[in-house]
């Protein structure tokens, strides 16, 4: 009964109340405009709400993350700009949607999916915290490498028609990761002498540029075309379409889960990898993948969302960040008297389930707030080309000055625009290049930590991939799904798996 009651407390004194819900809306429109980030709000939050009680701080600024992962979907399905870097494989089948008039379903079934991969994170960070952060903390560094990895092969979903242009696009997105100091000796790495590539290049400048100027380049060969109208009499899913993807949601809900636990990770990687899957698993979709699949929209979405649960796992069991956002919640925790830890669940139990109960309260919100003002969002694709271009430009404008308050950044946004338009234009997809740039600091980072585990030695490093269960199931993963992107997938092994 305790237990309940530390769940109810913010859903029963109305200021807690009113806190998750507005920090719930503000976290929704804070996370549809680019370069904004849910890190960012909640950063700055800490300054603000440092004073007040720890409940009426945590309200707050559980409501912005919770509001900030669903809000860049807006964005992603309506001007084909994400977001947030989460919102990304959005983009790829929510956009062709809103481009055939359905922006309102997109919306609505993106909203409804999302709330479900929500309430799946949040039980699983409910019933199972403890077990889920034993495996988490199981990982070593050639896990992570191969997760890493892992992620690459996803580029062959990513690459439309042509699999060689998509692992061109995927190694470009590495290079430009690995520009800046080298993390393990601060050594300069294709930085030319530029003290200002010290930092690299902000992954979030590369993806405004490559999915929002360049689509505003895109659309200036179109300034003829009348917009589309969209259909907005139907925007909250029936209940048939909701039974018929609710397996499909589950699965990239659990996948969000996983990888939402693993330290460093976060929501990105989990829609990614859940759109992979969902392109491999959906036999046979109504549109295909890139084209406006609805599957391709709710997998990601549902991901992100069940990821922010798996994120608080490691952060409130092991006192370990699951991703950006948690790190700050761990220092907001701190400067509130409190240690996240394996010994918060023991000395503060009530701290626990307050989190929980406020996290599926904020998740009610979204649903609430994300099926309101969707008439007058659509409105913005049926724009004017004139106007709606410029819109975007700015959009992209701010949205890149916004991360460090640079001009710098808005000028690789500008660059990298212009390369994505050309890319666009020759057939090339930019999305393995934002993969690219996201997984190549993981992959670099842990490859650099698993060698100097093994002394140096390389075959010292392979054989201990047979040394863990966890590392022999990666592995095999890695074959199998390397193994599906060639020839001998195509031609003998599927068909058969088919017939049997």
């Amino acid at each position: 009964m305790e237990a309940l009651s530390y769940f109810a407390s913010s859903w029963i004194h109305p200021e807690l109340l009113a806190l998750t819900a507005l920090g719930t809306f503000l976290g929704i429109y804070v996370g549809a405009i680019p370069g904004l980030s849910v890190t960012m709000a909640v950063s700055i939050l800490i300054s603000f709400t440092f004073s007040w009680d720890v409940n009426n701080a945590l309200c707050l600024m559980v409501g912005i993350y919770m509001g900030g992962v669903y809000g860049g979907s807006r964005t992603a399905i309506l001007l084909n700009i994400p977001g947030a870097p989460s919102a990304i494989a959005t983009a790829l089948d929510g956009y062709p949607m809103a481009q055939r008039g359905e922006a309102g379903q997109a919306i609505g079934l993106s909203t409804v999916m999302s709330v479900i991969g929500g309430f799946v994170g949040i039980i699983v960070l409910a019933v199972a915290a403890p077990t889920v952060s034993e495996f988490a903390i199981k990982f070593q560094p050639r896990d992570y490498l191969m997760l890493g990895l892992l992620g690459i092969l996803l580029v062959g979903s990513l690459s439309g028609e042509s699999l060689s242009k998509g692992i061109f696009a995927g190694a470009l997105g590495i290079l430009i990761g690995t520009v800046g100091l080298d993390p393990m000796t601060a050594e300069e790495r294709f930085t030319f002498g530029v003290v200002e590539l010290w930092n690299g290049i902000n992954p979030v400048a590369v993806m405004i540029g490559m999915f929002g100027i360049a689509e505003a380049l895109n659309q200036l060969h179109h300034l003829d075309k009348t917009a589309v109208k969209q259909k907005v009499d139907k925007i909250i899913p029936s209940w048939k379409d909701i039974k018929k993807y609710l397996p499909l949601s589950l699965q990239s809900s659990s996948i969000g889960v996983v990888v939402g636990s693993l330290p460093g990770t976060g929501g990105d990687i989990a829609a990614l990898m859940a759109y992979d899957q969902a392109k491999r698993s959906t036999r046979n979709p109504e549109v295909p993948f890139g084209k406006g699949a609805r599957e391709g929209l709710i997998a990601p979405e549902a991901a992100n969302n069940a990821a922010v649960g798996g994120a608080y796992i490691p952060m409130l069991t092991l006192g370990i960040p699951g991703d950006a956002v948690t790190a700050v919640f761990i220092g907001a925790l701190f400067i509130h008297g409190l240690n996240p830890g394996p010994m918060l669940l023991t000395e503060k139990p009530e701290m626990f389930w307050f989190t929980v109960g406020n996290l599926t309260l904020a998740n009610i919100f979204v649903l609430i707030f994300g099926l309101t003002g969707i008439k007058l969002f659509t409105k913005i694709v049926e724009m004017p080309k004139g106007i709606l271009i410029p819109l975007i430009f700015l959009l992209s404008i701010v949205g890149a000055y916004a991360i460090n308050n640079s001009i710098a950044d808005i000028w690789w946004m500008l660059g990298f625009g212009v390369l994505g338009y050309f890319m666009k234009l020759y057939g090339y997809q930019v999305g393995p290049v934002i993969l690219g740039v996201i997984l190549s600091r993981l992959i670099d980072e842990n490859w650099r930590r698993a060698i100097m585990s093994e002394r140096g030695e390389i075959d010292s490093l392979f054989v201990n991939l047979f040394a863990s269960p966890l590392s022999v199931t990666l592995f095999c993963i890695i074959c199998l799904v390397f193994i599906s992107q060639t020839p001998i997938w195509t031609r003998w092994l599927k068909p058969r798996l088919i017939r049997s």
